[in-house]
């Protein structure tokens, strides 16, 4: 009888070290989904931070182009919106896709703006223009590696709550899958045509 209690009480300790252990594991992965979208806020504000100045700048010379101005302008403020939504709520793939889309937008505008600004010879000459569209440009990329080590992270953590046993746990204990960020633009996905 003693065997069996002293049984029963390892297989009992056995189990409990086992659901501490999965359960840390999936918060762990959980907070470094949270931190690599916290990485892609950064970058977020940073581009958001530019796009006023690139405007104020390009304002000056594009006076014939005020719609282009204002479409930056209106994307902007529905792309700080949309970060702002997916901030609160890191993870949620529905606030992910409205953020994807609206930064999308905000890069064809963005896209756009710059376009028109190469038609204007003073403002591509232009110092402020040049260090904004480089600083644009080195944010852009900064963007993009942050969103790659997100979307890695929301790799590792949404196979390891379908993996069993952590799926028993994860179940139980609330951890649902986050949201990939994906740029849902067309534009950016299509391959550039290339002529000699």
């Amino acid at each position: 009888m003693t065997r069996l209690l002293g049984f029963l009480s390892a297989v009992v300790l056995v189990v409990l070290v086992g659901f501490f252990l999965i359960y840390n594991h999936l918060v762990t992965l959980r907070n470094r989904v949270r931190n690599a979208f916290a990485q892609i806020d950064v970058q977020l504000l940073r581009r958001h931070d530019l796009v006023p100045n690139l405007v104020e700048t390009a304002r000056a010379y594009l006076e014939h182009e005020r719609a282009t101005l204002e479409a930056v302008i209106a994307a902007r403020t529905a792309a700080v919106g949309a970060s702002q939504r997916a901030s609160a709520q890191p993870g949620d793939a529905a606030a992910l896709a409205a953020l994807g889309q609206a930064e999308a937008a905000l890069g064809g505008a963005l896209g756009r703006l710059l376009a028109v600004a190469e038609q204007y010879p003073d403002l591509k000459a232009d110092a402020t223009m040049a260090r904004l569209s480089e600083e644009l440009a080195s944010t852009e990329n900064r963007l993009a590696f942050a969103r790659q080590a997100y979307n890695d992270a929301v790799m590792r953590y949404n196979t390891a709550i379908e993996l069993f046993p952590h799926l028993l746990v994860a179940g139980r204990m609330g951890f649902a899958p986050a949201g990939f960020f994906e740029l849902d633009d067309a534009a950016v996905r299509a391959l550039p045509k290339v002529s000699f």
